[in-house]
């Protein structure tokens, strides 16, 4: 098949899954086998980190970790937004424990300057939930010369684990969960032209690539920290914001099929606090409660060790040059 053809396939094989695993019926037919209660846990004395925390998924999650008592550190970029789902979401769960810190994980510098300061300040950080990403309709770069959302999707994920790690493996049962998106099982892992200087700028493909990019993250670490568990997983089509802005004839087209944010979440809250979660090996892709393939059947999108592994020094040479000293 040529590659035209390939990435055709993907595309229809893709959307019909979709259409039969991502939708809100998606979730209500699986949520039958789900076990009422793995989320009926009281989390008080666990500390918790949510990128995006003031919308969409990461508010969902952020939310259903506070009514279990759960300390949670939200990551925001705006600070009013931040503040106002600060007061809901201590109004709404009665639990004061819910720190805000401003940080725009598309300023590579400063993710590590705050990963730095949160190890100093702060003496465990038992979850560790990567959400916030961005989808750009045109390409940008940042301060530091790198394309927007590779910074946040990537690289702003990648120098965010990587300088909590030290924390997180002092911490009693450390997990890191990264919300990746259904969109990378038509993206097979580049290694090369990461910050999209080469070709067309197309950026719901490019977010597709960055979410593919997670996973490979995702297995990586889950090697090289086996006291950790990582995990990755697909909330499904959400009715977010962030969908509405980004792919408005999507969102228009499909709206009465979309799950709610807490839906999205369901996934990322069962892999950050449940029991199950941890009984399941570590480095895997979720979907609904379930480990699920990272690959489309047929579909050329998987690649070697070998690239895996160029890739993570890619990112780890890449990552040292904004390191601050």
């Amino acid at each position: 098949m040529g590659n035209t053809t390939m990435s055709l396939y993907r595309n229809s094989a893709w959307f019909l899954k979709g259409m039969t695993e991502f939708t809100r019926s998606a979730f209500l037919s699986a949520a039958k086998h789900f076990v009422e209660k793995d989320l009926e846990v009281s989390m008080a004395g666990r500390v918790f980190m949510i990128t995006g925390a003031n919308s969409g998924i990461g508010r969902a999650t952020a939310m259903a970790i506070a009514k279990r008592g759960g300390t949670v550190h939200m990551v925001c970029r705006n600070k009013d937004k931040a503040e106002e789902a600060r007061a809901d979401i201590v109004k709404e769960s009665g639990n004061k424990e819910i720190y805000v810190h401003i940080l725009d994980l598309s300023e590579t510098r400063k993710i590590w300057e705050f990963a730095e300061a949160f190890k100093r300040k702060y003496k465990a950080l038992n979850v560790l939930i990567n959400n916030a990403g961005c989808i750009m309709s045109e390409r940008d770069v940042n301060a530091e010369g790198l394309e927007k959302s590779f910074a946040s999707n990537v690289m702003g994920v990648y120098i965010l684990t990587r300088g909590l790690i030290p924390l997180l493996e002092k911490s009693a049962e450390p997990r890191v969960i990264t919300v990746s998106s259904g969109g990378m099982l038509v993206q097979k892992l580049r290694t090369g032209n990461l910050q999209t200087e080469i070709g067309r700028y197309d950026g719901t493909m490019v977010y597709a690539q960055h979410k593919r990019q997670q996973v490979v993250m995702t297995e990586q670490w889950a090697k090289t920290h086996s006291n950790i568990h990582f995990s990755v997983m697909h909330p499904g089509w959400v009715d977010t914001p962030a969908v509405a802005n980004a792919m408005p004839d999507f969102h228009q087209s499909m709206k009465d099929s979309l799950r709610t944010p807490e839906q999205g979440a369901d996934t990322a809250v069962w892999l950050a606090i449940s029991e199950a979660a941890a009984t399941k090996p570590s480095g895997s892709f979720f979907q609904d409660r379930r480990m699920v393939s990272a690959h489309l059947p047929l579909a050329w999108t998987h690649s070697s060790q070998l690239e895996q592994q160029k890739f993570m020094s890619v990112m780890e040479d890449l990552a040292k040059t904004f390191q601050p000293h």
